[in-house]
């Protein structure tokens, strides 16, 4: 193979085509109703997902939708608004509140097509009655830190907010909804993709508690507070409030996962898939990836021909350091210390988003010199990764992956090649 960085670089782009809006949204509109047509919508994907909507909604349409900065896409009738992910700020709450006023204009006669990504639990904030927006903030720096997963995460930021799980929904009643959704979240979950604002809730206010409880976070005494009144739960399956919804998985992680295999074969390299649904500490996942190339090796398996090991799924860091980075950059370098340079073996791991945790790079990639470069430079690999310095390495030594947003969001691709 002449240049597998360029190989695993397609398998990543062909990853991303897939999970394009304009591709995904456009089969499942529905009918236009009697009365108005209003879009709504929150997370990274949400202003593309919108302008694939007004791109091929025939008659009149209206809406505010609410992504991540960067991420905005024009709009002639929808109203694109940008806000702070991971952590939530001003203008993310600003918008969730007209959002709210606006979902409650709606009447029985009218049509709310709500646009819903990963991201939007972060840019679609609403505190709940007695929190605030600073209690919120610092509640979610901790999550981030802690290794929470998306699931955990999501059943906290649910039972603090006055627009997710399935309120937004109660809000938008009577008129009828259909959410569009584009999944970044192992399993396909409905209630956890973007924190469910139009979906049925089935966790707990004691939920909650367990997940602050096992991470051992130490809220603001306001959250703590709300937690433990538990006076108001979110709807339920079987509420009445959504005898009039549809949901619509209009993007799937494994959608994309299949696409870069296709990529693969068309390549004449053979996609081995593990899954579209890999969850765990990222460098443990790594390692176990890391092994099944050696095996691969060892085992003279790809002696005919190169292969292709490609996962996706979300992964966590438990934070303990002060760099920079992502679980994609953290993945790549943990699997850099891992192959030691062994010359078989190159690897990729992005974000679809095209972004890696807060940095602007989407995740990283190795080669068999990625160490020796770092020795070179006098740059100690081990020390990078337990300060969770993955940008700060891979930006001296080569290797970040640079794509800016992509618009779109289907969780993680990573692909390690292997050569014969």
């Amino acid at each position: 193979m002449d240049n597998p960085q360029e190989f695993l670089r397609s398998l990543f782009n062909a990853a991303v085509a897939a999970a394009d809006p304009m591709l995904c949204i456009p089969p499942h509109l529905p009918q236009p109703p009697k009365g108005r047509t209003v879009v709504i919508g929150a997370g990274k994907a949400s202003a593309a997902m919108a302008r694939a909507v007004e791109t091929n909604w025939q008659g009149p349409l209206s809406g505010l939708v609410v992504t991540r900065y960067g991420f905005a896409v024009p709009c002639e009738r929808i109203e694109i608004i940008e806000a702070a992910h991971p952590v939530p700020d001003a203008a993310g709450r600003a918008a969730a509140g007209r959002i709210v006023e606006l979902a409650k204009s709606l009447g029985p006669d009218d049509l709310c097509i709500a646009v819903i990504s990963g991201g939007a639990s972060a840019v679609l904030t609403y505190p709940a009655d007695g929190l605030t927006l600073e209690d919120k903030q610092q509640l979610n720096r901790a999550l981030l830190r802690s290794g929470a997963n998306i699931v955990e995460m999501n059943c906290v930021r649910k039972h603090l907010s006055a627009i997710k799980g399935g309120r937004l929904a109660q809000a938008i009643a009577p008129a009828r909804i259909v959410t569009l959704l584009i999944s970044d979240v192992p399993g396909d979950i409905p209630g956890v993709i973007g924190s469910g604002p139009t979906v049925a809730d089935d966790t707990t206010f004691a939920e909650a508690r367990a997940v602050i409880e096992k991470y051992g976070i130490e809220p603001p005494r306001a959250i703590m507070d709300h937690l433990l009144k538990a006076e108001n739960e979110t709807p339920k399956t079987g509420d009445p409030v959504f005898a009039n919804t549809s949901l619509i998985m209009a993007g799937r992680p494994k959608a994309s996962l299949d696409a870069a295999a296709a990529a693969a074969l068309a390549a004449g390299v053979r996609p081995i898939v593990l899954g579209d649904a890999i969850e765990g500490e990222t460098r443990d996942v790594a390692r176990q990836h890391a092994q099944m190339a050696r095996k691969i090796i060892e085992s003279g398996e790809a002696g005919d021909g190169p292969c292709v090991l490609l996962s996706g799924g979300e992964t966590t860091v438990s934070i303990k350091g002060q760099g920079r980075g992502g679980p994609n950059g953290e993945y790549a370098l943990a699997m850099a210390l891992e192959m030691q340079g062994e010359k078989k073996v190159f690897a990729l791991s992005g974000d679809t988003d095209g972004i890696d945790g807060s940095e602007g790079n989407a995740g990283a990639m190795i080669d068999p010199d990625t160490l020796t470069r770092a020795h070179a430079a006098g740059l100690d690999a081990m020390a990078y990764l337990q300060d969770n310095d993955s940008y700060g390495f891979f930006e001296k030594v080569g290797g970040l992956l640079m794509t800016g947003p992509t618009c779109t969001n289907v969780n993680d691709l990573r692909a390690v090649l292997v050569l014969p």
